[in-house]
């Protein structure tokens, strides 16, 4: 069953928000290359709050999420992302159904 999380960051101002972008880069450099279980792992801006980040994370299943969290360059990115935020909040989710969905297919 798939397994997928949902993070909401708000940056301490503009110009941490864009270092963070290139912290999360970085880490997305490590990701692309050696987590086949992590299917999607995206950074979006929202339109009109330059501080705020939100990153929806999906993985094969739970396995495959503790592994991306035992990387080292998802350890530096843990490590180092206090520095940009005021805060942060987690939302774990499991799947249900849906349109391109990790293991069910695509439903009607």
């Amino acid at each position: 069953m798939g397994f997928g999380l949902v993070v909401r960051f708000v940056a301490r101002d503009v110009t941490a928000a864009h270092a963070f972008d290139e912290l999360t880069r970085e880490a997305l450099e490590g990701i692309r290359t050696s987590e086949p279980g992590t299917l999607v792992y995206v950074n979006h801006a929202v339109p009109d709050e330059p501080r705020i980040r939100v990153f929806y994370e999906l993985y094969a299943d739970r396995e495959a999420f503790e592994e991306h969290e035992r990387q080292p360059h998802v350890r530096r990115f843990l490590a180092e992302r206090g520095q940009y935020l005021e805060s942060f909040e987690v939302t774990f989710l499991d799947e249900v159904d849906g349109k391109g969905s990790s293991t069910r297919g695509d439903s009607q």
